[in-house]
């Protein structure tokens, strides 16, 4: 999150703003977090810097929970809203510049053959680069999603985590969920797109994808 913050600084978390999470289950070696979360004043908003646990820290490829092992980013995308990167620039909605500009700006300015050199991650979750690449939709609890070849990659593990169900898709391009082909999903919860500042190199949605509600601790006030 440079220059926004750095390595060793204190932040407070406030997690009465979008109401503190209550675990129910007290068994932390399960990757399935069993909470729920109290009533709070708002949901998180373009901008806010979050805490979250990391969806990945115990598997590469699946959603699971680890206490304490949490990340800080800021929240690009919520329920609703398309994240696109255009020539290094984030953009939300009408084409609003999102985030940090500085930074976004040395991201511009770099060729992508030294930016390669830079930087190992420089493809995205679908295959395209960090300075080109979106719209990407966040979904929120009831939004349908058409679910084809170019979405797979995006939606594929939220679908999992929240079904248990592992989807397919055939060489035909057609999408397979328990067997049975489909071409929309309703989604059962919110997700949020969370980037780090630092957009050269920064561990963030761009790479593992949306971050599921449940997994938000609080917001860095």
């Amino acid at each position: 999150m440079e220059p926004t913050l750095r390595s060793g600084q204190r932040v407070y978390v406030c997690k009465l703003l979008m109401g503190a999470r209550i675990y129910k289950n007290y068994d932390f070696s399960s990757s399935k977090l069993s909470s729920f979360r109290m009533p709070g004043l708002r949901k998180p908003k373009i901008g806010d810097v979050l805490v979250f646990n990391y969806p990945y820290a115990r598997s590469k490829d699946t959603i699971g929970f680890r206490i304490n092992y949490v990340y800080a980013k800021r929240c690009l995308g919520t329920p609703g809203d398309s994240v696109s990167i255009v020539d290094g620039f984030y953009r939300g909605k009408n084409g609003r510049l999102l985030g940090e500009i500085v930074p976004q700006k040395r991201l511009h300015a770099l060729q992508d053959s030294l930016l390669m050199k830079m930087n190992g991650c420089y493809f995205t979750i679908d295959g395209r680069n960090i300075k080109n690449f979106g719209p990407v939709y966040v979904p929120g609890k009831g939004d349908k999603v058409t679910l084809g070849k170019s979405e797979f990659s995006w939606y594929r593990k939220l679908i999992r985590f929240e079904t248990g169900v592992e989807p397919e898709i055939n060489t035909m391009g057609h999408v397979l969920l328990d067997g049975s082909r489909v071409t929309e999903y309703e989604f059962k919860g919110n997700w949020y797109f969370l980037g780090g500042d630092n957009v050269l190199d920064s561990r963030d949605s761009r790479y593992f994808g949306l971050v599921p509600e449940e997994y938000i601790v609080g917001i860095i006030i």
